[in-house]
């Protein structure tokens, strides 16, 4: 989907490099992702009228940190945007001094402007920093912009060389910086010109050509639904591109869904017209899953069984491809594909693929976020029941049990995440929420029922907002709602007698708590 004229951004390794690209796809101007390392010829073929050098995890001094070398040869490219460790890196590269904090200053910080950004943006602010180093002193030419209420330089600038940058110790494409959209589009509009050239609503004609272009006429694909929003409608624009008789859709039932939710979305798919097989496996995943503790392990296993059952069930049907619908918060949290960003968890979709699967791998949905899926999917014309569910990770709750998987853990876990997931939409909150569930904890508490000791489980109650699942807030239920739904859980559900809410914020936190 590339197309010149747009955002280059290098990536240095930051968990929200994906989400400024995102930010800017929202002003319909294209942005595109390069590895930090990109070539000048790379770079150039795509004629940006601006680069963005992200955050990341290093250090500039850190032995085999990520550098670029000819920054002021990227300089006169086009105006340039350094965002944290992207500040660092134009700093000591062009001669400033950038050195080690005593404080490591991370969360919400109030900064103030020396002026006026834009007429968008106060003279005060709050902002997300997330960051262990800070210019002391600038490069020749660079004048600052903004200091943080410690008196650190919190935004400079430079003219010169070339066509300048601005760089800001502060991520503003984050939910939790305030009026960070503004100063990105000060940055996109006002600095580089940018011009409107993406139509993010009109996504379906673009993926079905690249499909088509990577599948060849005469390939056939075997696709890996799970019953969420990202696997259908990856499922339906396959299909779309390539007919029925070319895509081989398999839901496999792996026993760790929620109440009843197999049958409801076979039903679904049969109502859209999808051709797709079922394959009961829960035998198998829990036999796999049996006295695994650590969520990597689990992870991988699932997604090893997963591609198991998948290949079983196409030897009357050979494909060489394997779709799935991974989501760029998936790449992100799992394994960087642009960069060097540090993996904070895998992904069954990206982290336990066998290397010798046989088939190759067509993942249509990677360069969108839960929001433009959706729009997606309306594109295609799938039924909002079926668009608007809140995202359900592809190892099920398997990763919301914390421990081991068994099926007396599974069944007090569909039961109590029923109980929440009703009270919801009876009070009209599900669709408020960006994803709510319950977590099963390993832990048991003394309680008491009736006139008995209890000594039972905890579980969790999550649910959160957010935008794109990269960002994310709790959500400020009454006091009232989490009375009734704990009142419900521990009278209804045998083996619990606590529940606990979950006031994590992402981040610091993830959304899942495995």
């Amino acid at each position: 989907m590339a197309v010149s004229g747009g955002i280059v951004i290098l990536d240095f390794g930051s968990q929200f490099t994906q989400l400024i690209a995102r930010r800017i796809r929202e002003f319909n101007v294209y942005s595109e992702i390069l590895p930090f390392d990109a070539s000048l010829e790379k770079i150039k073929s795509l004629k940006p009228v601006g680069i963005v050098l992200s955050g990341g995890p290093n250090s500039v001094y850190d032995k085999g940190a990520p550098q670029r070398p000819d920054i002021e040869k990227l300089l006169e490219l086009a105006p340039t945007l350094g965002i944290c460790y992207g500040m660092h890196l134009l700093s000591h590269t062009l001669g400033g001094e950038v050195k080690s904090s005593t404080h490591r200053e991370y969360g919400k910080m109030e900064i103030t402007w020396a002026t006026k950004l834009s007429e968008g943006v106060p003279l005060k602010q709050t902002v997300w920093m997330s960051h262990g180093d800070l210019v002391l002193n600038l490069p020749k030419g660079a004048v600052g912009l903004a200091k943080s209420d410690s008196g650190h330089w919190a935004a400079v600038e430079s003219k010169t060389p070339g066509h300048g940058f601005m760089a800001l110790q502060f991520h503003p494409e984050v939910s939790h910086t305030q009026y960070g959209t503004e100063i990105l589009k000060s940055f996109v509009f006002d600095r580089c010109k940018a011009k409107i050239n993406w139509d993010g609503q009109k996504l379906s004609s673009h993926l079905i050509e690249e499909i088509k272009n990577k599948v060849g006429p005469k390939e056939r694909v075997l696709c890996a639904l799970s019953g969420g929003v990202d696997s259908t409608v990856t499922a339906v624009l396959l299909t779309k591109a390539l007919g029925k008789d070319r895509v081989h859709s398999v839901f496999v039932d792996t026993g760790l869904m929620r109440l009843n939710e197999a049958e409801q979305v076979m039903k679904s798919y049969k109502e859209i017209d999808l051709p797709v097989k079922s394959v009961m496996a829960e035998k198998e995943f829990l036999a796999e899953l049996k006295d695994i503790e650590d969520p990597e392990k689990k992870r991988k296993i699932i997604g090893r069984v997963f591609i198991e059952v998948f290949e079983r069930a196409t030897r009357d049907f050979p494909c060489q491809f394997l779709a799935q619908g991974t989501l760029y918060p998936d790449v992100i949290e799992s394994v960087s594909v642009h960069g060097q960003s540090v993996t904070i968890k895998s992904h069954h979709n990206v982290g336990g693929l066998p290397e010798k699967m046989g088939l190759k791998l067509v993942e249509p949905l990677r360069e969108l976020f839960k929001d433009e899926v959706r729009r997606l999917g309306r594109e295609l014309k799938i039924p909002s029941v079926l668009l608007d569910r809140h995202p359900f990770p592809g190892p099920g709750l398997g990763i919301r049990i914390l421990g081991p998987v068994n099926k007396d853990d599974l069944e007090i876990l569909r039961k109590a995440d029923h109980i929440f997931i009703d009270e919801l939409r009876k009070q009209n909150l599900y669709d408020k929420i960006w994803q709510a569930f319950v977590a099963l904890l390993p832990i048991r508490t003394v309680g008491v029922m009736g006139d008995g000791r209890t000594y039972d489980r905890v579980v969790a109650l999550r649910a959160v907002t957010s935008i794109d699942g990269m960002t994310a807030d709790w959500f400020p239920f009454d006091h009232e709602f989490l009375s009734h739904v704990s009142s419900r859980i521990t009278n209804e559900v045998k083996g619990v007698s606590r529940v606990v809410y979950d006031v994590s914020s992402k981040p610091p936190a993830t959304i899942e708590w495995e």
